[in-house]
């Protein structure tokens, strides 16, 4: 998904769009809702994936709009990939019925590259880039120009059992160690996590990579890099995976199976997202009561991780047919009041860093000292036009983490990533 200059000024995307128009009217009719009805206020749609309490944020701006348009909250697919692969057909149509576009981080760059979504200038610029935390913003923009508003970020901790562990181990290696004695001693000792061949071992991988010192891409986002600290990172990942310590499901792990397996007892460490907190004090009340939580380990013991964010971002139609409504839209889908509501209610921590000292804050996040200190040392995902595909094949490539050769898994990495960076990743 790398879009070097020349290629950009010609757009490429748009001789791919006839094709794709025509697959859409084989395969089904559009969906999309018009943007506005005759003799009505424009229909601002907003294409976003599923949240709890949007609506009640849609319905606060739309009150705010004061009748000059309506929001209407087109959800989205659960599915990341369904997510993508919906707008990314729609788009490539030029549909005019989108909007405001809710994208995951790792699409910004494809989206912006392929001329599908408008820059952010002047005053609205200004005010999404007002306060908001740096690694956000840095998934936001592409060959330096804002293209989206960080709405929500997201960021994996290590949860712990503070009955079995004193204290929180500092490095990998060490929560290894630790696992293996309360091993030997017959007491939970699992480090549960994701190990399955999909994004989230690929974000496991980046978090060891980044908290290394290591470079998967340059810093231009156009070569394939694989440095002496991404080696490293596989050295740990494959001494993780074959330290006894991991569960027997590991390599089919993903989420909520995690999360479920971590709840039942059966593991002495968790590395997950937040979600997991208010969903152990709901189903294991008396386990919460034990497990605490830290930044995510390091490699090096003097040098803490850099945490890979996650999060979704909101980006303006290069066909919507009110744009300036659409910005104005987006700015409010994200004002700082409704980060704060969306965290307390919907659990997905803002962007927006004042929002952490509100005091309705501490109740709904006790660990947002600990997520906020992650967040301001990120380790971003590669930023590229072309990430879908790199982590298609990172993710084929580091399964199963327990065969990984350390050098030759680099070297066939930096291989597989440099064919992905050609593939522009424009089309699913």
């Amino acid at each position: 998904m790398s879009d070097p200059d020349e290629a950009r000024r010609r757009r490429r995307p748009r001789v791919r769009a006839v094709a794709a128009a025509a697959a859409l009217t084989l395969v089904a009719p559009m969906a999309a809702c018009g943007s506005g009805d005759a003799g009505g206020p424009p229909t601002i749609n907003l294409y976003y994936p599923p949240e709890q309490n949007l609506q009640k944020v849609v319905d606060d701006c739309n009150a705010q709009a004061q009748g000059r348009y309506e929001i209407a909250y087109q959800v989205l697919p659960r599915q990341a990939d369904e997510q993508r692969v919906q707008m990314v057909r729609r788009l490539a149509a030029e549909d005019t019925g989108m909007d405001v576009l809710g994208l995951d981080v790792t699409w910004t760059q494809e989206f912006a590259s392929a001329d599908w979504i408008r820059e952010w200038t002047g005053q609205d610029k200004t005010e999404v880039e007002q306060g908001t935390l740096s690694g956000p913003l840095d998934t936001a923009r592409y060959e330096g120009k804002l293209y989206a508003a960080p709405k929500n970020t997201n960021v994996q901790l290590l949860w712990y059992r503070k009955d079995l562990v004193p204290q929180p181990p500092k490095t990998w290696d060490q929560m290894i160690t630790a696992a293996q004695q309360l091993k030997e001693q017959g007491k939970p000792y699992q480090v549960l996590t994701m190990g399955a061949q999909y994004e989230g071992l690929v974000v496991l991988y980046n978090t060891l990579a980044e908290s290394a010192g290591g470079k998967i891409l340059s810093d231009d986002g156009k070569q394939a890099v694989m440095d002496a600290g991404t080696v490293r990172a596989l050295e740990q990942l494959q001494r993780f995976a074959t330290s006894g310590v991991t569960s027997p499901s590991f390599t089919n792990a993903i989420e909520d199976p995690v999360r479920l397996e971590f709840q039942s007892g059966a593991g002495a460490f968790q590395v997950n997202w937040p979600f997991v907190y208010p969903a152990l004090q709901e189903a294991n009340p008396e386990l919460a009561k034990q497990v605490g939580w830290a930044r995510i380990p390091g490699v090096d013991e003097n040098t803490p991780s850099k945490v890979t964010i996650g999060g979704v971002n909101l980006a303006v139609s290069s066909y919507s047919k009110h744009p300036e409504l659409s910005f104005e839209a987006a700015r409010c889908i994200r004002d700082a009041e409704h980060q704060k509501f969306s965290a307390i209610n919907d659990g997905v921590p803002p962007t927006i860093e004042a929002v952490y000292d509100e005091p309705e804050m501490t109740e709904a996040y006790p660990m947002k000292d600990t997520i906020l200190e992650e967040l301001k040392e990120p380790a971003t995902r590669p930023l590229t036009p072309a990430y879908q595909s790199i982590s298609t094949v990172m993710s084929a490539i580091l399964s199963p983490p327990s065969a990984i050769r350390p050098q030759q898994t680099a070297d066939e990495l930096r291989s597989a990533i440099a064919d992905a960076l050609q593939s522009k990743g424009v089309l699913p």
